[in-house]
């Protein structure tokens, strides 16, 4: 309903005569900052001023007189130097937050198809904390973006050829043999593990499939235990069954792409101005092997041939090097490099008593993603995950993450959840039942209702942003509105079943609102803790 009174303002504000006559910018809604009593900010006046050549509060002033008018507003003022800040009808309040409607868009009628691409770490070893991450960002994004109607799926891409098979099959023998694996071979404890759970029949030219299949199973097992679904994993071994890298080689060497030197077949993205990498890459080796920049066009050129109008790449913190050649990669195979989108997701950092957890991968001295699971829980790892943009370093406080309080913010929030289907449960005991939110209303429960109505923008500002952070301080504000609301607003009262109807009611809608939010980051909603 925000929409429709955002479209009714907008209309109102073209068709003003103060106004008329000028190509202005769309009306957007922002919460009130809560010292100013009102319920909705706009800056609108402010991005007007160059267009119109007067004054934001001025402009603000005018405005005000027009949304006065529309319906659901009660108030509207402008404030120096040009806000306009806007205090909604009850009833405009009640009804938008008893509407239950998130889809923005209808799934049938689009046509413009999403690829999130999220975790396709080396098969090479167990998941550590950082893929986590990169999977919690993709997972929530693909939830987000489905939600609000968008047409998107999700893939992990396996790394499965190329000569890891070949180094980790050198390991496995190594170890199996009492020896140390090679130097640029994998030393993590797993390949022990691998070697306990190896066939004894199985023959030593398998020894590298084997294993190599056996870690994308438990990837895939991590995965599903981290709540995370994938609509397909795709292997880039099938891309070289089906030639891709060659015929994605003849595709640029057709349009002018590539050249020979030194042996080697180039990608010559810096002779394009309008696509340029900082310098030029091998595609194909001298001994005829294709690189992995190569195999990752033959990829990128696979996904836009699937019908993909949008890629959302999102990579580690050392792939910085990796976004100009595949956005010159992507212009070269005929597309708007807009339509490649990476995001890049910093380092987690497990902190324990203060002190950082040291991790090493090459080393093999590294937390798993399983092994923080068991530790604090997947809900836990989701939410912590999910509350920092994905371009900040995190701190993983993995003593908060165990603290069973309000400090925890994983527990205030779904303590809301829980304790809500507590009170229904001795609301029938009581043969309380639910009804209508009756007027007027109280300060808190205003302020609770409030609150719900901003749920499909903070939606839509996850989109935007590429991140679910703003879920989750939606949701721990929510969770604290809740908590006020009930110190301060007897929810079950026998002698007062219309008030105690309208408060259900109210506490039912925090309570799905709670549930689909925490759906959205991969997280649970007990029913009872």
């Amino acid at each position: 309903m925000l929409d429709n009174l955002k479209n009714e303002i907008n209309l109102k504000l073209t068709n003003a005569p103060f106004f008329q006559g000028h190509d202005l910018p769309s009306v957007e809604f922002a919460p009130a900052p809560a010292h100013t009593g009102a319920d909705i900010s706009l800056s609108w006046a402010m991005s007007c001023a160059k267009i119109l050549r007067k004054s934001p509060l001025e402009i603000a002033k005018e405005a005000c007189k027009v949304i006065r008018e529309a319906n659901a507003v009660t108030d509207a003022q402008a404030v120096a130097p040009g806000f306009i800040n806007i205090t909604l009808d009850d009833d405009f309040i009640i009804k938008s937050a008893a509407d239950r409607r998130i889809k923005s868009r209808e799934a049938e009628d689009c046509k413009h198809r999403i690829l999130i691409e999220f975790v396709s770490a080396n098969p090479t070893g167990p998941l550590h904390v950082a893929s986590g991450r990169g999977a919690s960002l993709g997972d929530s994004l693909v939830k987000i973006h489905r939600a609000l109607g968008y047409c998107c799926d999700s893939e992990y891409y396996v790394n499965d050829a190329g000569n890891q098979a070949e180094l980790l099959a050198a390991s496995v023998k190594a170890r199996k043999e009492g020896k140390e694996p090679p130097e640029n071979g994998y030393h993590g404890s797993y390949i022990m593990d691998l070697v306990k759970q190896m066939p004894a029949d199985l023959k030593e030219e398998d020894y590298g499939r084997w294993a190599m299949e056996t870690l994308i199973k438990t990837q895939q097992q991590d995965m599903k235990d981290f709540h995370v679904d994938f609509t397909r994993w795709f292997r880039e071994s099938d891309l070289h069954a089906e030639h891709a890298p060659q015929k994605a080689l003849a595709y640029l060497t057709e349009k002018g792409y590539t050249y020979e030197k030194d042996g080697a077949i180039w990608f010559g993205s810096t002779k394009d101005a309008e696509a340029q990498d900082d310098k030029d890459r091998v595609l194909v080796r001298k001994d005829g092997r294709p690189t992995y920049f190569m195999a990752d066009i033959a990829y990128h050129k696979n996904k836009y041939d699937r019908g993909y109008d949008e890629l959302i790449d999102i990579l580690g913190a050392d792939h910085h090097g990796y976004v100009p050649r595949m956005k010159a990669a992507v212009h070269a195979l005929g597309h708007e490099e807009s339509s490649f989108v990476p995001i890049i997701h910093q380092l987690v950092h497990l902190t324990e008593k203060g002190e950082q957890v040291k991790m090493s991968k090459r080393a093999g001295h590294f937390v798993t993603l399983r092994e923080l699971m068991n530790d604090v829980g997947t809900d836990v790892c989701r939410f912590f995950f999910a509350s920092r943009t994905p371009n900040a370093h995190m701190l993983f406080d993995l003593d908060l993450a165990k603290t069973q309080s309000n400090e925890n913010p994983v527990f205030y929030v779904q303590y809301v959840h829980a304790r809500i289907h507590s009170i229904f449960r001795a609301a029938e005991e009581k043969h309380l039942t639910m009804t209508q939110i009756r007027t007027p209303l109280a300060p808190q429960e205003r302020a609770l209702l409030l609150k719900l109505i901003w749920f499909k923008e903070v939606l839509r500002n996850c989109i935007r942003d590429l991140s679910p952070h703003h879920l989750t301080t939606y949701l721990t504000e929510l969770a604290g509105l809740f908590h006020a609301f009930y110190d301060t607003c007897r929810v079950l009262d026998e002698n007062n079943p219309q008030e105690t109807g309208s408060r259900l009611f109210i506490c039912q809608r925090v309570a799905e609102r709670i549930k689909k939010g925490l759906e959205f980051i991969g997280v649970s909603a007990p029913e009872k803790m």
